[in-house]
């Protein structure tokens, strides 16, 4: 038997037709090119029960069209009676939410439209644009119950044609890291540790007339198709699907995220370089800003968000061959038992510290996630304020910091969690600091500590024409690259305005050495006010704007053109209207979401023996589910992390070829060139027609198009320092009222208009806020820098 030379990621089922009968829903899906149907049955004489039969037979074309006219002629009234058909097409899809039921039947939730946003090396990435939700019992059965349709307006206020986006074949809801380190590991390690499911697969795909291999033996190109399982964390739909995971095939399940994703193309004297932002937010303690703060008894935080940059040598479009580099980064609440009372109507409520924990359990319940999933060194970045004369923000930096040392002294020296805290909003206001070049000192630091991702070792030239800094970049180098080990945490109070500055400082110094290690530029740093940043500030903005609208209510108030003072005087009475509207929003409207939020999270599942969802006076009881059952096993105060962490470190647990992680990832022989993993087949489609000027690579943004000078004899170069009115679009404006209004109408979060009676006074973000008892000016010579070990800042 020859040994598969290689292995690739599957794809899923990508086009469905929901057909009915009075008895029946058929849902019939398809791969791209139509060669390959599965069906569902879907029973509609049960009231209030789920019943589905997944069909294992794998249909050609011919065949599900004799099926359906079989289905059709013996469903009719009467017999060759054309008139009156027995099966009617109730509605195209290209994917499946879920199912969901309230307090009467289930109800099935279909992508009826959708929108390209990414592509990673053929894989496509796309935002649901619009959805259909189609109750599944028929008239005759159908047992009302009055309450029924609050609880769908209540469900359908997640507006699912906001940033949730899903993919067909690229997991979503891992890091690019995870996801090809997954088709890096030699077979040897992981193929006798799976052999039995290996097997299993194998003698269910007999079964199910899905196995391309004939008795005489194999062919001689194959290939192991993976379906690694997802990371429920970011999963949005997760409990939507949960009733038929076991059921239905696993090509029927899709997982969806919520977040933000946006692509650009940077070229460099014709060579394209992709920029991809994937931003996940967490599905775990999910709600609105202030009604979601801290965390929660199992260590989930508020507004949890990973956000990943990619960078892709678009030259080569392989997803196996091509080269990636990637870096990760996270925001999130202050791990604590912390919240603010808005029932006072308070434009800035007092921050409240509901619950006393000595041995920092909940922290420890955090950063237990972050080493399993990212590995050491964990470096947190508090932006919240210091010096206040009437204390608010310090008070989470007063509980955070100890909470710190408690847990480092029982972790290894070589993997303590660093602490860097830095008053931003004090600096901004000083006229003699740059806040921006002490983030710069901040972000090299973070960067030579956890290194990056990319898959293909360095180049020759690196060692002809070395760098300094090149040399102290960190990570864990393997054969074929280097990987990212470790990860920076940055937090203030809400995550928003001060958090995204930062984060964009840190990514603009990662993409730096992103691009030198892909032998894009010949050092690895980047100025302002070229082409290349001035396409991923856009980035950053369009990604702040939209994590904000879904937390706070509104877009960014302070944007990076802020924090650099060259924001035009316009920009002050935009930042008046965003701070109106995330006022409005977090008064009248966040009670609201939270409750569709829960609703569709299935945090709160209705019933006829409980009280209903807005009879509720707090939610706290569904997020802290915990605290009504005593634990039979605590967990130990000193040995506060998972088993099994400690001996991979630096290494990230969940990137670890171990048996239990083996567990997590379906295996397949397939034919090399079947649809399922033909990349080529997905991508250019030659079964149909298409045009180039609709493909997404000639939509998406261009630094050439959109930002490089149209005058002749420019230098073309995106790493030229150009002055404001030499760029293609101008630097100094913000987003024009079109583009605003597009994203506000766009994002699910996106606030009602804000009452234009009175003026009230600044809500935003606490970086926002001039704080007026703070002192006006900051000595040039102050350390904004505090570090827990010596190995940080020198």
């Amino acid at each position: 038997m020859k040994m598969p030379q290689s292995a690739a990621l599957i794809s899923g089922i990508q086009k469905m037709v929901l057909y009915e009968t009075r008895a029946r829903y058929f849902l019939v899906g398809s791969n791209q090119a139509q060669t390959k149907h599965r069906v569902l049955k879907i029973d509609r004489t049960e009231p209030k029960d789920l019943v589905i039969i997944d069909d294992k037979h794998v249909y050609n074309q011919q065949e599900v069209r004799e099926l359906l006219g079989r289905l059709d002629l013996g469903n009719r009234t009467k017999i060759g009676q054309k008139g009156s058909s027995g099966l009617s097409r109730a509605v195209s899809a290209f994917g499946m939410v879920g199912f969901v039921r309230f307090l009467e039947g289930y109800y099935i939730v279909l992508i009826t439209k959708r929108r390209k946003m990414a592509d990673i090396g053929g894989h496509s990435i796309y935002k649901i644009e619009d959805t259909s939700m189609i109750y599944i019992p028929n008239d005759s059965v159908r047992v009302t119950h009055p309450d029924e349709a609050r609880y769908v307006r209540i469900f359908q206020n997640v507006d699912l044609s906001s940033n949730f986006y899903f993919s067909y074949s690229y997991d979503l809801s891992h890091s690019l890291q995870y996801n090809l380190t997954l088709l890096q590991r030699p077979y040897e390690l992981w193929l006798s540790a799976a052999s039995a499911a290996e097997e299993e697969v194998h003698t269910q795909s007999k079964q199910d007339s899905f196995d391309i291999f004939e008795d005489e033996g194999l062919p001689t190109q194959v290939v192991y198709s993976l379906q690694n399982e997802p990371y429920y964390k970011y999963v949005w739909n997760g409990k939507l699907l949960e009733r038929v995971k076991d059921i239905v095939h696993h090509s029927w399940l899709m997982y969806i995220i919520h977040g933000f994703c946006g692509q650009s193309k940077l070229l460099i004297y014709g060579r394209p370089v992709h920029i991809t932002l994937i931003a996940r937010r967490s599905s775990k303690f999910a709600g609105t800003r202030f009604l979601k703060r801290g965390a929660n008894c199992e260590g989930d935080v508020a507004n949890e968000v990973e956000t990943e940059q990619i960078v892709h040598d678009a030259s080569v479009m392989s997803y196996t061959a091509g080269s990636y580099s990637s870096y990760v980064q996270v925001r999130g609440s202050v791990p604590l038992y912390w919240s603010q009372d808005i029932s006072t109507m308070m434009p800035k409520p007092p921050i409240r510290l509901d619950q006393a924990d000595p041995y920092a359990h909940v922290a420890a319940l955090h950063f237990d996630q972050m080493l399993q999933r990212f590995g050491s060194p964990i470096i947190i970045l508090n932006l919240v304020k210091k010096r206040e004369k009437r204390k608010h923000e310090k008070i989470l930096s007063e509980e955070l910091y100890p909470a710190v040392i408690n847990l480092n002294q029982f972790l290894p020296p070589d993997h303590c969690i660093d602490y860097i805290a830095w008053d931003m909003a004090r600096y901004t206001k000083s006229k003699l600091c740059n806040v921006l070049d002490r983030l710069s000192m901040i972000a090299e630091n973070v960067v030579k500590r956890t290194g990056f991702f990319i898959n293909r070792s360095s180049f020759y030239c690196h060692t002809l024409r070395p760098d300094d800094r090149w040399g102290d970049v960190g990570g864990h180098i393997t054969a074929s690259g280097r990987v990212q080990t470790g990860v920076l945490r940055t937090n203030c109070v809400d995550c928003l305005d001060r958090t995204n500055t930062a984060q964009f400082m840190v990514g603009k110094c990662a993409l730096a050495y992103q691009l030198y290690a892909l032998g894009m530029i010949d050092k690895p740093k980047l100025q302002f006010d070229t082409d290349c940043v001035r396409l991923f500030e856009e980035l950053y903005e369009d990604h702040g704007d939209t994590l904000s609208l879904q937390y706070g209510g509104s877009q960014l108030v302070h944007r990076v053109k802020t924090y650099r003072k060259i924001a035009p005087w316009t920009q002050h009475s935009k930042d008046i209207m965003q701070t109106l509207s995330r006022y409005y929003s977090n008064a009248f409207s966040d009670a609201d979401r939270q409750d569709a939020i829960n609703l569709f999270l299935q945090v709160y599942q209705p019933s006829e023996s409980q009280p209903h969802l807005w009879e509720l006076p707090t939610d706290f009881y569904l997020h802290q589910k915990s605290t009504m059952a005593l634990p039979q096993d605590r967990r130990s105060y000193t040995l506060w992390w998972s088993e099994g962490i400690l001996s991979y470190l630096p290494v990230a647990y969940d990137e670890v070829s171990c048996e239990e992680n083996m567990k997590k990832v379906i295996v397949k022989r397939v034919n090399r060139f079947d649809e399922s993993i033909d990349i080529y087949t997905e991508f250019f489609k030659p079964y149909e027609i298409t045009s180039f000027d609709d493909t997404f690579c000639i939509a998406m943004t261009n630094s050439a198009r959109e930002f490089m000078p149209k005058t002749v004899g420019v230098d073309p170069s995106p790493f030229t320092v150009r002055k404001p009115e030499e760029t293609g679009k101008s630097v100094l404006g913000n987003k024009s009222s079109k583009e605003e209004t597009l994203l506000q109408r766009k994002t699910a979060a996106s606030a009602p208009p804000p009452p234009s009676e009175e003026a009230i006074s600044s809500t935003s973000e606490d970086d926002s806020e001039e704080d007026r008892d703070d002192d006006g000016s900051v000595s040039q010579r102050s350390t904004p820098i505090k570090l827990l070990t010596e190995s940080g800042e020198s």
